[in-house]
């Protein structure tokens, strides 16, 4: 059976990526990591990796079309974080680090409070507090 998932995703200078998703307090896994032409780069306490590709390889890999993120999305990554407080500090080291806030800040359907953002190659990414006390029982 299938022992992990990973996210694969473009991007044009791995370089510049590392230093975007570091600033955001991401960790790089140094097995996927020793080259110029990919990074993995580490998600939450269960260490989900995203495979950040450049897009020659990453175009290899699919041998499709790579998705235009400044007319399109292919996909929205949602990230859970701890507190209210973690949602606002991630969009602001987001927009410091160069990516673009979709989304300010602000609470959703009366349980959830979260932001988008863009990263430096335009994939969006949604960041989510989730306050369960507070959510519609079914």
């Amino acid at each position: 059976m299938t022992k992990e998932i990973w996210l694969n995703m473009a991007v044009k200078d791995i370089k510049r990526a590392r230093v975007f998703f570091t600033a955001l307090g991401f960790s790089f896994n140094p097995r996927f990591s020793e080259n110029d032409q990919m990074a993995g780069l580490m998600v939450g306490d269960k260490n989900f990796m995203i495979m950040l590709a450049t897009e020659p390889m990453f175009k290899g890999f699919v041998q499709h079309e790579i998705t235009d993120t400044s007319k399109s999305s292919e996909m929205l990554i949602s990230i859970d974080a701890e507190s209210r407080e973690e949602v606002d500090s991630i969009a602001k080291k987001a927009v410091e680090a160069g990516g673009v806030l979709f989304g300010k800040p602000a609470d959703v359907q009366g349980w959830m409070y979260g932001c988008g953002f863009s990263d430096l190659d335009g994939h969006r990414w949604n960041v989510l507090y989730m306050d369960m006390s507070k959510m519609p029982k079914p």
